[in-house]
């Protein structure tokens, strides 16, 4: 086992982030803030500066942009020591250096692990798999590339796209593709687009706003294959023997934590990289790793807010927050302070969704829900706020084109709020709402 004392004397003199990420690029500008006046380096996979995530499945799929032009994280960037293009291989806690492909050898006195997540892909038997898809035809979203990629081949006019996979990035493809004027068919394994996500009444108001635009919704049959003429896709055929023509194949399924290059480095990893609530890795043996945080998808954690639920979040807000977090804790880490309760992470993260001209909100976990009711609007009008209950706890809620409700719930949830709760009138809602701006 490493020495667990490794790189604690004061203050480091070089700090690692691996991971050109949101979540590392902020980390890496609240050590800058918080005064960190050391050596700071970023190693990250892609060729292009940091750039945000989410208008990839949204309107930079439907413009009209050269390729130069992409959602850029914006915010003037830290004095760093980039190296891009370059891919994490090996976590070497021994001799505390991250081993690259190139065979570089980068020692570090804090590291910040923010390697994200990675698309899960199909093999052609329909079963999930890490690896990239080989069939022409079959698209991912996580990348800058992979969505260039996908623009190009949406311009030269597919007869039909289906898109695989009905979650957040799957139902955002659909809608951008259906505004193109294309066919389009969503398939998912569940009754409603999202449901695992948003609960039933809200899915049930995606599968309308879906069918209302011209969506085929083929839900709740699981994909069998992807079948393929002269290696490019044809179809997908589903497990109850239904062949959907397809010319062009969107996956949308989801995501697995980018955690290979961290095999056999000792750290705990289930799921992500194991952290404890102030976001520090863990052997694994369940202790603290010295002067090693992680942050973003990556990271699973805790929370004290959910009776110490291990979650692993991965929405832009959860990156964004845990970010000053990590930042933090190492810092705290590499002086050998002490970490106080109240720096524990206990983020209530927010998520939003832009699909035609709807707009879906979430604060909190609601998937960890196993009650909902309806706090606000109605199904009919596609105006309504549902709330998630979890024993006698409030631990989400979602929106339905109605910001103004969920600074309310927010606050209650981070209170640690009770379920049911007491349910406002509309009016109060929106004055409490229109207090806080």
């Amino acid at each position: 086992m490493p020495d667990r004392q490794a790189g604690v004397g004061g203050q480091g003199q070089r700090i690692v982030v691996v991971g050109a990420s949101l979540a590392g690029i902020r980390t890496a500008e609240a050590l800058r803030s918080a005064g960190y006046a050391g050596r700071l380096t970023i190693i990250g996979e892609e060729p292009h500066s940091p750039y945000d995530r989410p208008p990839l499945t949204k309107g930079f799929l439907t413009s009209a942009d050269g390729h130069n032009t992409f959602p850029a994280l914006t915010r003037a960037q830290p004095d760093v020591h980039w190296l891009l293009e370059k891919r994490a291989e090996q976590l070497d806690l021994d001799s505390r250096r991250v081993l690259l492909h190139t065979g570089e050898s980068i020692p570090f006195d804090g590291l910040v692990i923010a390697t994200g997540s990675a698309a899960r892909t199909l093999t052609s038997a329909g079963r999930p798999d890490s690896r990239p898809p080989t069939a022409n035809g079959v698209h991912l979203v996580r990348t800058l590339d992979d969505a260039i990629a996908l623009r190009e081949a949406l311009r030269r006019g597919p007869r039909r796209v289906a898109v695989v996979g009905a979650g957040f990035i799957g139902t955002e493809v659909a809608a951008s593709v259906r505004s193109l004027g294309l066919a389009v068919t969503l398939i998912g394994p569940d009754e409603a687009p999202l449901a695992r996500a948003v609960g039933t009444q809200v899915a049930d108001h995606v599968a309308r706003l879906h069918r209302t635009n011209g969506v085929d919704l083929r839900m709740g049959v699981p994909v069998e294959e992807l079948e393929t003429v002269c290696g490019t896709v044809a179809a997908v055929r589903l497990a109850d023997g239904v062949a959907i023509d397809a010319d062009l194949v969107v996956l949308g399924l989801g995501t697995t934590p980018c955690t290979d290059w961290l095999s056999g480095s000792g750290l705990l990893l289930q799921d992500g990289v194991r952290a404890d609530r102030w976001l520090r890795a863990l052997w694994n043996d369940g202790t603290p790793v010295s002067g090693v945080v992680a942050a973003g998808d990556v990271v699973r954690w805790p929370h004290r807010l959910y009776d110490d639920s291990l979650v692993r979040v991965e929405h832009w807000s959860n990156a964004a927050l845990q970010a000053p977090i990590a930042a933090r804790t190492l810092l705290n880490e590499l002086a050998g302070r002490s970490h106080a309760p109240a720096d524990a992470c206990a983020i209530v993260p927010t998520f939003w969704s832009d699909q035609y001209d709807s707009k879906l909100l979430s604060v909190g976990l609601p998937h960890l829900g196993t009650t909902q009711t309806l706090l606000d609007g109605d199904a009919p009008s596609g105006r309504l706020v549902v709330g998630f209950g979890r024993g006698m706890q409030m631990v989400g809620a979602v929106a339905v084109d109605q910001p103004g409700p969920l600074a309310t719930w927010k606050r209650h949830i981070t209170r640690g709020g009770p379920w049911p709760p007491a349910i406002q009138r509309p009016e109060d809602t929106r004055r409490d709402h229109a207090a806080t701006q």
